[in-house]
């Protein structure tokens, strides 16, 4: 049997409800659920680009310990509600936005003036609420493009208006990574991982690409540091082999050189390829063919452990 650590695959992708999805990654080797499962969450909640509210500036007020006239929140609550509105920046540079309003009402992230550039992902999310049927507010709003979290500090250094209140900004479109490692086989291995890593996002990014945009990242950085050094994997197990041939869990049982007497009691038991040998001989099926003895269950077992999965 092959010593080459196995190359996983992604086996399943599961919807979870609302931007969220479910990955399963199997077979891992022995103790790399934890070591994938915790990079990738890291990557995920840290590094995904995304974009964000900035800096605004709303009229009547000239910083964020104030309130406005006829509107029922302070400034510092619509800062937080601009935080929480989900953006798509088609552009490298800051974009500037507006929003004008007047009359009684909610005033939602939907209000902000259509921009080719940026896309609104919550319309629905609240900014403020006007309770004066004559008043009316207006905003400038700058959005920018980032990974992970840029503090209000920095924020303020490098706005694009020197008279616009900064936010804080939180650019990872991801919002919650939970994940979990359980026991999987592959014939004879019985302690391999399996990786199961559920993904939510804002709706800006939907979760398979904020999983290949974090595995992407981890292969970049990886390759940095291995130099010329390469090392020998071997495939998923159920992958098309590297040189293009088919898969052996797809080869009839014929290429395994069983004696004669074990082929036929398996031919007549509907199990013909490799793939349905390894699934029958997991599930302890082989026991009950007919014609099927210890002779043949302990030639089978050798086969399946010289098997390079």
């Amino acid at each position: 049997m092959t010593k080459a650590i196995n190359n996983p695959k992604l086996s399943d992708v599961a919807p979870n409800g609302t931007n969220s999805a479910v990955f399963t990654v199997e077979p891992l080797h022995t103790g790399y659920g934890n070591t994938l499962g915790n990079s990738l969450r890291r990557v995920l909640l840290s590094s995904i680009n995304g974009a964000a509210i900035v800096a605004f500036r709303v009229d009547g007020a000239t910083h964020e310990f104030t309130t406005l006239p006829g509107v029922k929140e302070d400034v510092v609550e619509i800062m937080i509600n601009l935080k929480n509105v989900a953006l798509v920046s088609h552009s490298d540079e800051p974009v500037e936005l507006s929003l004008e309003k007047k009359g009684a009402g909610a005033v939602t992230a939907g209000d902000i003036k259509a921009n080719s550039e940026i896309e609104i992902v919550n319309p629905d999310a609240a900014i403020c609420t006007i309770d004066d049927p004559k008043a009316k507010v207006k905003f400038e709003m700058v959005a920018d493009n980032g990974r992970g979290y840029l503090p209000i500090e920095e924020s303020s250094l490098t706005r694009k208006h020197s008279d616009m209140i900064a936010l804080d900004a939180m650019f990872s479109p991801v919002t919650r990574v939970r994940y979990d490692v359980k026991k999987t086989r592959v014939g004879q291995d019985t302690d391999l991982d399996k990786l199961v890593l559920t993904i939510d996002t804002d709706g800006s990014i939907s979760p398979k690409d904020a999983f290949e945009e974090a595995a992407a990242i981890l292969v970049n950085q990886y390759q940095a540091l291995a130099g010329s050094t390469k090392v020998e994997a071997a495939p998923a197990p159920n992958e098309v082999s590297p040189a293009g041939g088919v898969s052996m869990l797809d080869l009839p049982i014929d290429e395994l050189s069983l004696s004669a007497r074990t082929s036929n009691a398996l031919i007549n038991g509907d199990i013909s390829t490799i793939g349905e040998l390894v699934t029958a001989y997991n599930d302890g099926e082989l026991d009950t063919l007919k014609g099927f003895g210890k002779t043949a269950f302990e030639e089978v077992s050798k086969r399946i452990a010289d098997l390079e999965f």
